[in-house]
């Protein structure tokens, strides 16, 4: 037998507690999410109330007259059926007690919502007006429909489709089958979905239109004849190939542009559009005054419930329920307390965060002029308020900061340090900002590329390599030069 011995050991580790857990989840919310969160919290926790909505409903005129019936001792022994009946002897209409409760002549008005249905949905609902297909075409349909993707393409080939439908479904089909009906939903809105490839995509807008005119038609012969040499942007073999000049090529080439290569993507952003951003921070300038302040004060609207509160804090002269009940009540409002503390340093972090980055940015919030934005780091910011990084980067995430000039992500205001050559430190965006201003000025005929970017950003005091600027052009969304020709 083993001897059993005890032994003592010093450890240091660094735990967190609850309330500092629930504090950090908190610093991610934005503020719709935090309301969502509250609501969340008030609708679990009977302890925790919000004063900012009434807690009281106020009573009418009849729920008035019955309390003053019942402090009077009247009560229902004194009610008289017949008095009733004698004085509301009024004609009730037979159409009143039926079961929709109107008249034949009565208007009705109904409330009506709008419904955004999805990308899918909308396929499925044209498919369904088809009445020419027959049950088999309509099942067949839907699975090509569940195959088109997001961006309105069918990236699967039909061989594949069909063998699905054969082991999935235990239904015999092929290609030939499936082509007819992928045409059929070729057709739908919006135009250009279903395609197989981009090529496609853009033929089957342009072949849409019943009358086409000259550029239309040499729009689609580029597609159909030049295709590659249309997404190179080898603009003189085009010439060569259709027989055009310069006029007639440009016309059909912007004809092109105009299509959308995503047609499944007009669903996204309309639902893009109808969302609304909500600031946390709002910097306001009041004569060149700056003051910062949080999205709304959610602390000051909370309280602990009094019910709770006295029904947790009762010791003596309590039976079983009743301790069983304090107890729930206790647990409950020390729930509710450590939200509400949690919420209180979320803001109080909130605020000092957002003080110290107007501190860093006070030029730049200023003016709204972006060459005065200086590089600025999380860890600047941490070590400024005494925070650790992780912290500061949980504030930033997903918030929203309202100046006089525009609301954009906070996040977007760090950025690294780069050193001119006459020794000044200033921040990336500066230089991608310059970049974009030279491309934006470019000659499209004869668009700059890499190498010329480095020389001209060279000629204005900064010194990037190559790759760099390459990496800074494509961090803008910038296609290199040769997609950037024109006509």
């Amino acid at each position: 037998m083993a001897n059993l011995r005890q032994t003592q050991q010093l450890k240091q580790a660094l735990k967190l507690t609850p309330n500092q857990i629930l504090v950090q989840k908190l610093l991610l919310l934005p503020v719709p999410l935090m309301e969502q969160r509250i609501k969340e919290e008030i609708e679990n926790n009977p302890a925790l109330e919000d004063i900012s909505e009434p807690l009281d409903e106020p009573k009418d005129e009849v729920s008035d007259n019955l309390d003053d019936d019942f402090e009077k001792g009247n009560t229902d022994d004194d009610f008289d059926a017949e008095e009733f009946m004698e004085e509301n002897d009024e004609y009730v209409p037979a159409y009143k007690l039926s079961s929709d409760n109107y008249a034949a002549e009565q208007e009705t008005r109904e409330s009506s919502f709008a419904d955004s249905s999805s990308f899918q949905d909308s396929l499925h609902f044209q498919l369904g007006l088809k009445d020419h297909l027959n049950e088999r075409q309509q099942m067949l349909g839907e699975y090509i429909i569940g195959n088109i993707d997001e961006d309105g393409y069918l990236r699967r080939d039909l061989y594949s489709i069909s063998n699905d439908i054969t082991f999935q479904q235990n239904i015999l089909t092929d290609e030939k089958e499936l082509e007819p009906l992928l045409q059929i939903i070729q057709e739908f809105d919006p135009p250009g979905v279903g395609a197989r490839d981009l090529r496609e995509c853009l033929l089957i807008q342009l072949k849409r239109e019943e009358h086409k005119n000259e550029t239309q038609k040499l729009a689609i012969e580029i597609l159909e004849k030049g295709f590659e040499e249309f997404t190179r942007k080898n603009y003189d073999k085009l010439k060569d190939i259709l027989k055009v000049d310069d006029s007639k090529l440009r016309e059909a080439v912007n004809e092109i542009i105009k299509l959308n290569p995503k047609p499944g993507q007009a669903f996204a952003d309309a639902a893009a559009s109808s969302t609304q951003v909500v600031p946390d921070f709002v910097i306001a300038n009041s004569e060149g005054e700056l003051e910062a302040s949080i999205n709304g004060r959610i602390s000051s609207n909370l309280r602990l419930s009094p019910l709770y509160l006295e029904m947790s804090e009762r010791k003596k002269g309590m039976d079983k329920m009743e301790r069983e009940a304090a107890t729930f009540a206790k647990t409950k409002t020390e729930a509710a307390g450590s939200f509400i503390n949690a919420i209180k340093q979320r803001e109080d972090t909130l605020q000092r965060v957002m003080q110290t980055i107007l501190y860093y940015q006070h030029d730049y919030f200023a003016s709204g002029d972006e060459s005065k934005l200086k590089p600025m780091l999380l860890k600047d910011i941490a070590k400024e308020i005494g925070l650790d990084i992780s912290t500061i980067s949980r504030v930033v995430s997903s918030k929203y900061v309202q100046t006089n000039f525009g609301t954009f992500l906070l996040k977007t205001l760090f950025s690294e340090s780069f050193q001119k050559e006459s020794g000044e430190e200033v921040s990336i965006n500066e230089v991608k900002n310059l970049i974009q201003e030279i491309i934006s000025a470019e000659d499209k005929k004869k668009p700059i590329n890499d190498d010329a970017l480095v020389s001209l950003l060279e000629e204005k005091g900064y010194k990037v390599a190559r790759r760099t600027v390459a990496k800074y052009r494509e961090q803008l969304g910038i296609p290199v030069a040769r997609m950037r020709k024109e006509i």
